[in-house]
């Protein structure tokens, strides 16, 4: 396929007809061959050039970019179901692109217009979001900011284009201190090889990056803590673009890709399981296919049903963003907000227990040798439960704000 190419500052995207289905379908051509690569992939941390070549002919960098700096716009239920396809095809590049390619709906959302016009003077934007504070910020003579510090887990970091991160402000007397959300464009950062040694999604491309006096201009940062971000009162982006995605709530969105990724990779794991329902035997006599086994067949039915479920469950919660995103400011309050965030965990859990439950077990030692897609798909599936915002944030925190705001608005 052949892309014609936006000069910056020019609207609309490189091919103006293309619409939603066709992206979702140029995923599902790419699957077969990112399962085969994975192995290569794991070896180099991080997809392949041409791959990375193949998504950004696809559009698949482009998705929520708004159209006035040469993006699609489409909805980010678009580009969650193309993320999930191709997690389901490789994990670790699925994560790697997810959670590159997905800020740009946060860029378009949270940073004023000029920063835009800057930000997305190249049309494609990978920016990897890191929500946790590290380094510092200090205000430069021109009223910019010079960065230091090391963030980790940029997944995406390999061919970013930005980093979007969190630092605290020094260099004032503010107690507690006061904190920055920035982005960052390439050149002012490094990324470091040191990625690959994990149990798990060994090519997802979530290398640390490194500034030492990086400067960025004063509308590249916004003093604010990432946690306590609220679209209530609206966002610049609600204003700047027509789609009213862009003045979604971000803690929500980002538990949609989480949840979307798991559930991609769970739907991986039974993939591979279905492999085995045809290749191997039971341990009985008459020793017939695991597929016509009346035990296998009924875990087989279970598991499905459950990642199953997962799925409707994720793409409802899309809805429900969406919805919530289209209706007056004000109306995505942090109590909704939550109430999707607790929702995709809750997904995300029910797809994990069909594999941790019933694949796994079931699926026999020699499944699991390494170098087998299910033994790679259940160490990607262990590593990504280990993620922060999944194992930590999404279980505790968010578990007693949505009680404490919906208790609280129970009582009006």
């Amino acid at each position: 396929m052949t892309v014609t190419e936006n000069t910056p500052g020019e609207s609309g995207p490189p091919e103006p007809e293309v619409t939603p289905a066709v992206l979702v379908e140029r995923a599902r051509a790419m699957a077969p061959a990112l399962v085969a690569r994975q192995h290569e992939t794991e070896q180099r941390t991080y997809y392949a050039e041409d791959t990375h070549r193949a998504f950004r002919d696809a559009g698949f960098y482009r998705i929520t970019v708004p159209r006035r700096y040469g993006g699609y716009e489409f909805g980010f239920d678009t580009f969650l179901r193309i993320a999930m396809i191709l997690c389901r095809a490789c994990p670790s590049t699925g994560w790697m692109y997810c959670l590159g390619a997905a800020h740009s709906l946060f860029a378009g959302s949270m940073f004023g217009e000029k920063a835009q016009a800057e930000i997305f003077s190249g049309g494609d934007l990978i920016a990897p979001l890191v929500n946790a504070p590290h380094g510092t910020a200090q205000r430069a003579d021109d009223g910019g900011w010079v960065l230091d510090g090391v963030w980790r887990y940029c997944s995406g970091a390999p061919y970013a284009t930005h980093l979007i991160g969190n630092t605290v402000i020094v260099g004032e007397d503010a107690d507690p201190p006061r904190r920055l959300l920035f982005i960052a464009p390439r050149d002012q950062w490094e990324m470091l090889d040191d990625w690959g040694g994990q149990l798990g999604l060994k090519g997802s491309g979530s290398h640390s990056i490194r500034i030492s006096g990086g400067r960025i201009p004063e509308h590249f940062g916004i003093e604010v803590n990432f946690e306590e971000i609220s679209v209530t009162e609206g966002t610049p982006g609600r204003e700047l673009h027509e789609h009213p995605q862009y003045g979604g709530a971000p803690a929500s969105s980002m538990a949609l890709e989480g949840a979307h990724i798991a559930v991609g990779m769970c739907q991986g794991a039974l993939d591979a399981y279905t492999e085995l329902m045809f290749s191997r035997t039971t341990v009985f006599p008459p020793f017939p296919p695991r597929a016509e086994d009346p035990d296998y067949q009924l875990w087989y039915g279970r598991a499905c049903g459950m990642i199953d479920a997962a799925e409707t469950l994720v793409l409802a919660a899309s809805r429900r963003w969406h919805e919530l995103s289209e209706q007056p400011v004000g109306a995505f309050t942090p109590e909704e907000d939550l109430r999707i965030a607790v929702t995709c965990r809750e997904a995300t859990d029910l797809a994990w227990r069909a594999v941790d439950e019933i694949l796994q077990p079931t699926a026999g030692s020699p499944a699991v040798r390494e170098g087998t897609r299910f033994e790679r798909v259940w160490r990607d599936l262990s590593t990504g439960r280990t993620h922060v915002s999944s194992a930590v944030l999404l279980t505790t925190v968010a578990n007693r704000g949505y009680a404490q705001l919906r208790l609280q608005n129970g009582r009006h």
